[in-house]
């Protein structure tokens, strides 16, 4: 929590606490609701934009991911650069450019443009996101009234991803594709002067100096590695010695964590068991959900043929579950305990999952929403208990480190997702689309590159050849799809394993 240094600084400090503190804290949530819905609002959009665009399979990656993995490595960079110079100010360059990136991104001619400008809008949420937490700490002196805002920011942060694909079903279902970009612009012109009028100033006004070697470090590094697998499933020959380069700045960045005495990420707090292990659940808990919610939301609307919000509202028991996984996870938490509440709801994600293993093309309405609010509540449920796991581990004067490793790990779990199971899906699918007679080889290349691009490609093409392309290509998916599926699985299953091993009973 910041420490005030001067006078004026505590009388304006008491008059938030006394008047403006649940106004403020509306204007955060809202903030960060606009972060967290980003994350996931293009997976209803993504056959609409392969239609408009028409990216390639790794392009189509890098604009879905772009946005968490940019976000991710800059978290820790931003919060510190926020407390330093204002937190206030960091929150209001935010505002704009996310708004500026979103404009952009609603109009994006090409491909490239879009990615650049979904990574520009990363850099907005990275310094908006750390600064909204950190400004709750600060309004909120009352421990009681503090507990309750947190609790409400931290629902917002878990609901943000799970609404955005309903938030995108219902703008491109009446609008178009740029419309769940240009959305983010209005309502950021509303904010921008709240902010200005109720935000308190905050600056730490620490001599700790700041390590801009370290922020590189992360963030190439991250974006190295994650290159490297995309392309590596494109075939690109590069892919190894980009994903080593990758692998070689991070192992450089942890080591001189370890010899700062200032570290910008405090990565001696992994020795840990109880921390690591909550950590690792938050990253592949977010990695499994959000990798298959993108693949699901295309298994939707290009393999049962739903609309965009036909695809979105089926998906709504996810949302309605993790809401309720939200609200239930606190009661849980006490009667069972951190162990058994985390390995049970990841292992509730897992068993969740398997039932779509056995189904093909044909529609499973009852059994997807049953296996929808099995992995939302779990998922929830389990996250709640990392996050417990996460700060009870780690002692009180390291307890900003600790909630800056648990922002980053939940970013960086969505970004890996998409990149490794989206990956797997390309690598999978592109071969098991056969050629189909009466569609020229051109039109059979770009139909291998995603099943969006596959249906675009039916309906140019016409007649029964595109009927065949689209089933062939409708059967391949699945088969992709139940090949992510397996992994999520499996990689669940097994930190559902650890976590019953290394977390010590309650």
């Amino acid at each position: 929590m910041t420490i005030l240094q001067s006078a004026p600084g505590v009388r304006r400090a008491e008059g938030v606490r006394g008047a403006n503190r649940w106004s403020i804290l509306v204007l955060l949530c809202l903030s960060l609701l606009l972060i967290t819905v980003d994350a996931t609002v293009l997976h209803i959009a993504v056959p609409a934009l392969t239609a408009a665009l028409e990216p390639s399979s790794v392009e189509l990656l890098w604009i879905i991911d772009a946005y968490s993995l940019v976000v991710a490595p800059l978290l820790i960079m931003f919060g510190t650069l926020g407390d330093r110079y204002g937190r206030k100010r960091l929150v209001l360059w935010g505002f704009v450019v996310f708004g500026l990136a979103s404009a952009g991104a609603a109009f994006a001619p090409t491909p490239l443009t879009l990615i650049l400008a979904r990574g520009l809008l990363g850099v907005g949420g990275a310094m908006i996101m750390p600064a909204t937490l950190s400004i709750i700490r600060q309004v909120f002196t009352d421990r009681r009234e503090r507990a309750i805002a947190l609790g409400v920011w931290s629902a917002v942060a878990a609901a943000g991803a799970a609404v955005g694909p309903l938030v995108g079903g219902l703008l491109v279902e009446h609008l178009w594709w740029g419309a769940v970009f240009l959305i983010n612009v209005p309502i950021l012109l509303g904010l921008l002067p709240a902010a200005r009028r109720l935000l308190p100033e905050s600056r730490q006004g620490t001599s700790r100096p700041w390590d801009g070697t370290s922020a590189v470090l992360s963030v190439l590094g991250i974006l190295a590695v994650v290159f490297g697998l995309k392309e590596a499933g494109a075939g690109h020959p590069a892919a190894l010695l980009v994903l080593l380069v990758g692998a070689g700045l991070l192992c450089w960045f942890v080591r001189r964590q370890r010899r700062l005495p200032h570290p910008l990420l405090d990565v001696g707090l992994f020795k840990d068991r109880a921390f690591a292990t909550g950590v690792a659940g938050v990253l592949f808990g977010v990695f499994s959900l959000v990798g298959l919610q993108l693949m699901l939301a295309q298994y939707l609307q290009l393999v049962l043929g739903d609309s965009p919000l036909g695809a979105a509202l089926r998906m709504l028991p996810l949302v309605l579950s993790a809401i309720a996984g939200g609200l239930a996870a606190a009661s849980v938490l006490r009667r069972i305990g951190m162990r058994a509440t985390m390995s049970g709801g990841l292992a509730l994600v897992a068993v969740s999952l398997t039932p779509p293993l056995a189904w093909g093309v044909e529609p499973h309405s009852f059994m997807l929403a049953i296996c929808f609010v099995g992995i939302g509540f779990g998922l929830q449920v389990a996250l709640l208990a990392a996050s417990d796991t996460i700060m009870s581990a780690a002692p009180e004067s390291r307890a900003g480190g600790a909630a800056a490793i648990e922002e980053t790990a939940y970013e960086l779990g969505a970004g890996l997702g998409v990149a490794v199971l989206g990956t797997i899906t390309a690598v999978v699918y592109a071969p098991g689309v056969p050629s189909v007679s009466g569609v020229p080889a051109q039109g059979m290349e770009q139909a291998r590159q995603s099943m969006a691009g596959a249906a675009h490609v039916a309906r140019q093409t016409g007649g029964e050849a595109g009927a065949a392309l689209l089933e062939a290509a409708r059967w391949a998916f699945v088969h992709a799809l139940h090949t992510t599926i397996v992994v999520s699985v499996v990689l669940l299953a097994a930190t559902a394993a650890a976590v019953a091993v290394l977390i010590r009973r309650d």
